[in-house]
């Protein structure tokens, strides 16, 4: 396809196509038989014609090879009589990570050609493992041994590898959410972080409220909002009560949560305030209501509301919670001291009954937030208790329970995956949301949480999801859940960051007809394109979402195709909002989007002189060319002058 930067498909030579779809698919690659694919993977044992793929490739075709075959050794790549034992590598793109196979392969140890860029190695030896060439527009890359069943096992930068040589990422998306820890972006550059945010596919970002709670007028985090919203990101309060912030803790010892122990509930990082009290349920809630009503939040996250720990009843020092407020209610209702009974099944029903109070407890005060900003989102970050039922006793978790009570307070209810099952891999993200589907009226207002941290299972090849493996874990995610959040964004690491829009993007149909290219996508989706080559979409000229590489496409199916007419200015640069159409006159441009928070809008061209929100006329809010637009489901008009 000549108009864009190359065709977003790939085709695995033989009968055995591997670990391929799945690393590939990771990322937005879509499958084609032969034809003009845009890569071409050549397995081991996969007999075939040397001459042909050089030119193939030069024309600007990317060739994948594993191990050893005719058209390796015709490039240059070539197995010696010396082995090697290859465990632990060294990626040179990372060379200080710790990456080790889980077993180790004996290989030979090969020579590569000299123009050759080697991307990894054996790690003592210098052995290469994997290494690319760049040949004319396109670029082969070479591996000494098979990927692994399931894509990363042994090299998880193979997309990266491919991207250094020149292939670019398929389609683009820009729905994820990322979780943001101040603590860890101090003194930097908010503005060049939040175009690198919104470039990497980032939408929203949950912002830890807690450090800003003593100091609610903050500079830093009036910043950090101006920064966001000018790059059309949503910026939410994420909430981790029952901890407050460091400065109540050290004020109110009498508020502190207790432990089945009788000690202070400092658990990890958090720090809990005994919220069944009611003085401090008043004071942390005037609290709250003062940060949320000072900046100019788009939503708030209500996170991790339950009790402590994944060790359960099974470890009383970690156990909570156990505060005076709460053993007075239990004698109350049972006659029972909670101190004695706190592993019965008497107490972990009351504990989780008590955890869910507190949650709608806490919407409640929000809420009354929502009513003078009706445009606040709410979140409800709650911990998986349906894969992993033991969450229900352990944490005290209910979203069974919960999910009915919640849906009529139009909440998005966001699964966090616990730290027990982070070795499972990709494939449990369609399976914990076959568990949550049924128990909503509203999937759409489901969604997830991957942790991106170091794992304390055995896991391999790296503790930490990265490559292809966090690629994977995303593009299933994006799948199964309308929503895919990701913590925390200074996890994310730079090798990662261009690739994590194209795994998040739900291309769900795809087909090539010549230079056309019909594309179906759930939510809307980002197609790479050259600037300044015309394009046509479903057939009209005057196509008006674009910005520099990328045209954008609403929700459904349509078809792109280059154009030889000439090339209409664009009148959207980018849109947070789910749109479901698009359609521009010679004085109008019409939207039908839905959107769970207020939309922003990235406008290019010419300004709007006046907007109609469903039919009615609405005053233009338009600050440094960013269009805001109410929550909800609606259909806007923009009306130009010309």
């Amino acid at each position: 396809m000549a108009a864009t930067l190359q065709p977003p498909t790939y085709h695995v030579l033989g009968d055995d196509p591997g670990p391929w779809p799945k690393i590939l698919g990771s990322a937005g690659f879509q499958p084609i038989r032969g034809g003009a694919a845009g890569v071409v993977v050549i397995r081991r044992g996969s007999e075939t014609h040397a001459e042909e793929w050089r030119a193939r490739v030069e024309q600007g075709m990317f060739l994948v090879l594993e191990g050893e075959s005719a058209i390796a050794e015709t490039l240059g790549f070539r197995p010696t009589a010396k082995r090697v034992n290859a465990q632990s590598v060294r990626e040179e793109r990372v060379p200080h990570l710790s990456m080790v196979w889980e077993k180790a392969v004996e290989l030979p140890i090969w020579t590569v050609p000299p123009d050759a860029t080697v991307f990894a190695a054996e790690r003592w030896t210098s052995a290469p493992l994997v290494a690319g060439v760049k040949l004319g527009r396109g670029g082969v890359l070479w591996m000494a041994v098979t990927p692994g069943a399931e894509g990363y096992e042994r090299f998880p930068y193979l997309l990266q590898s491919l991207g250094d040589l020149g292939l670019a990422t398929p389609f683009r998306s820009q729905r994820l959410w990322a979780f943001f820890d101040s603590s860890y972006r101090l003194r930097v550059d908010l503005d060049y972080f939040a175009r690198r945010w919104r470039k990497a596919g980032i939408a929203g970002l949950q912002v830890a409220a807690w450090h800003f709670y003593d100091e609610p007028d903050s500079d830093f985090l009036k910043k950090l909002i101006e920064a966001c919203h000018k790059e059309g990101i949503l910026v939410y309060a994420w909430l981790e009560l029952p901890h407050v912030s460091e400065k109540f803790w050290e004020q109110h010892p009498e508020w502190r949560e207790k432990t089945a122990l009788q000690q202070d509930a400092h658990l990890d990082w958090r720090k809990l305030i005994n919220l069944t009290n009611r003085d401090a349920f008043a004071a942390v809630s005037a609290g709250v209501k003062n940060l949320l009503s000072k900046h100019d939040w788009d939503g708030v996250n209500l996170a991790e509301l339950y009790f402590e720990s994944l060790e359960g009843a099974a470890n009383p020092a970690r156990f909570t919670p156990m505060n005076a407020d709460v053993q007075a209610e239990f004698r109350k209702l049972t006659g029972k001291d909670a101190t004695r009974e706190f592993g019965s099944r008497e107490f972990l029903d009351y504990r989780r009954k008590l955890a869910q109070r507190q949650q709608l407890e806490w919407l409640d005060v929000i809420g009354g937030v929502r009513r003078s900003k009706p445009w606040l989102d709410l979140v409800v970050t709650h911990i998986d208790d349906q894969f992993d039922t033991r969450m229900k006793d352990l944490l005290g978790a209910d979203a069974a329970g919960l999910l009915p009570l919640i849906e009529p307070r139009d909440v998005t209810f966001l699964i966090e995956d616990p730290a027990t099952i982070w070795n499972l891999g990709p494939k449990r993200y369609p399976e914990i949301a076959a568990k949550y589907q049924p128990l909503t009226q509203r999937p759409n207002k489901l969604a997830i949480d991957i942790n991106i941290v170091e794992r304390y299972q055995d896991v391999y090849p790296t503790k930490q999801q990265t490559g292809t493996e966090l690629f994977q874990l995303i593009h299933l995610a994006s799948g199964a859940f309308a929503r895919v959040a990701l913590y925390f964004e200074s996890s994310i690491s730079r090798e990662d960051e261009p690739w994590i829009g194209s795994a998040a993007a739900a291309v769900t149909g795809f087909e090539q007809r010549g230079e056309a290219m019909t594309i179906t996508s759930r939510d809307g989706v980002g197609i790479p394109w050259t600037p300044g080559v015309s394009v046509t979409v479903n057939g009209h000229t005057s196509w008006p979402l674009r910005d520099g590489d990328t045209i954008w496409l609403p929700a459904g199916t349509h078809t792109i195709a280059p154009s030889t007419a000439g090339q209409t200015e664009p009148r959207l640069a980018g849109c947070n909002a789910r749109l479901t159409s698009v359609a521009a006159g010679a004085k109008t441009l019409d939207l039908a989007y839905e959107s769970s928070a207020r939309a922003y809008c990235r406008l290019t061209g010419p300004m709007p002189k006046s907007m109609e929100v469903d039919g009615e006329p609405v005053a233009l809010a338009v600050k440094q060319k960013m269009l805001v637009l109410p929550r909800g489901q609606h259909l806007v008009t923009l009306q130009y002058e010309h």
